[in-house]
């Protein structure tokens, strides 16, 4: 015999217990959040904001319509700032990013694409797709902006990190909610065929029953204050923890999703304490910013640059694209270490100039070494002359 037979068989009082198990369990189910891609957008805008401040300077040359794209407007849709964020944010997303000319020169991101590689002729690129419109013809590699990043894609490593991070946060998350959760019981006195009696609407007072638990629950639950009645033969009783829930699971979520950030920013080489926004050690996380991160990116563009704008017999009188104003020093706050270098001769004027990436001045004492007196070797003893006049 079942226990559902079992049940039916007893008493008006278990017949009541038999009727309570045909009650509907609320469930609440939370969605679970995902980090992966929090984490990964926190940490490739950071780096993308800070690299569309970029200035692109063609020094030694005018080339107006470079000057203009690649510093005002790209394309139609974009300006300079937009556009070189999402140039950065899809190199580091992506592994690669590739820029393509049109035919009314506009700069455009490519969404899609696909290499042909060769081994004695150069690479070309077809299917490439900008947003829903597919080009048919192939670009060859000297005709695009093509830049790579390194050589496994980033969501390869986060894929595999998200994986040992994923069930620890998702135990974390339960445990949370089953500290915060309401639980309670309904006692109800009533008799044999309490539960089978319908009202004018057809509806059972059990079903009635349900209805007005479903309510206590929905005020509890989205109402700061509750108030309910209370009726004769019913009683709610509320299990929850009544000292106060612990804190340590939102705790070990936070630390968590700091962990999983910080994972990414050393994939990456950006300082995690810049990214949580901590103000502690700034100047240091910065620099370490600059080398390890915003120089190496700088580089790559800027040697691309030169490759693609300008042509080689350009190159080979001295013309140069350079990247300038990421993360730009203020020469007033090394102004002391600025003097000393010129004063002792090891820089001129024009290289501290190109080190603070300003544009060299054509006056010819600026290229010019510098020692004061200082710095100056002592030629002798004290002249004669000043031995007399002491004297």
């Amino acid at each position: 015999m079942s226990l559902l037979d079992l049940l039916k068989s007893t008493s008006a009082k278990n017949k009541a217990i038999q009727e309570m198990l045909d009650f509907e369990f609320i469930n609440d189910v939370s969605t679970r959040a995902y980090l992966k891609r929090w984490a990964l957008d926190s940490v490739l805008n950071f780096v993308a904001r800070t690299m569309s401040t970029m200035q692109v300077q063609i020094r030694g040359a005018t080339k107006e319509e470079w000057d203009y794209l690649l510093n005002v407007r790209p394309n139609k849709d974009m300006s300079a700032n937009d556009f070189w964020q999402k140039f950065f944010y899809t190199l580091l997303k992506n592994n690669e990013v590739l820029v393509v000319v049109s035919d009314d020169k506009q700069l455009l991101i490519a969404d899609d694409f696909y290499r042909n590689e060769y081994a004695l002729y150069e690479d070309t690129f077809s299917e490439v797709t900008i947003k829903n419109y597919t080009y048919k013809r192939n670009f060859k590699i000297s005709e695009v902006i093509y830049l790579q990043y390194n050589n496994e894609k980033l969501d390869k490593f986060t894929d595999g990190l998200f994986n040992d991070y994923g069930e620890l946060f998702g135990r974390i998350l339960e445990v949370s909610m089953r500290n915060n959760q309401i639980r309670a019981g309904v006692s109800i006195d009533q008799t044999s065929s309490f539960g089978d009696r319908k009202d004018e609407n057809g509806r059972t007072n059990q079903e009635k029953l349900q209805i007005f638990v479903n309510k206590i629950y929905k005020s509890f639950r989205t109402n700061s204050v509750a108030i309910v009645p209370q009726l004769n033969g019913f009683k709610y009783e509320e299990y929850t923890n009544k000292t106060g829930s612990s804190n340590q699971s939102l705790e070990e979520l936070d630390q968590m999703k700091k962990s999983l950030i910080n994972d990414v920013c050393r994939a990456i080489g950006v300082p995690s304490a810049l990214v949580h926004g901590e103000m502690a050690d700034l100047e240091f996380n910065l620099k370490a910013y600059q080398k390890l991160c915003i120089t190496q990116l700088k580089d790559k563009l800027q040697s691309e640059l030169n490759n693609k704008v300008l042509e080689k017999y350009e190159y080979q009188q001295g013309v140069r694209v350079v990247i300038m104003n990421v993360l730009k020093r203020d020469p007033y706050e090394q102004a002391v270490q600025i003097d000393k270098l010129i004063a002792s001769g090891v820089f001129t004027p024009n290289q501290v100039l190109i080190d603070f990436e300003y544009e060299e001045s054509e006056e010819a004492f600026m290229n010019e070494h510098h020692i004061t007196k200082n710095y100056e070797k002592l030629k002798g003893g004290e002249d004669e002359n000043d031995s007399e006049n002491q004297s």
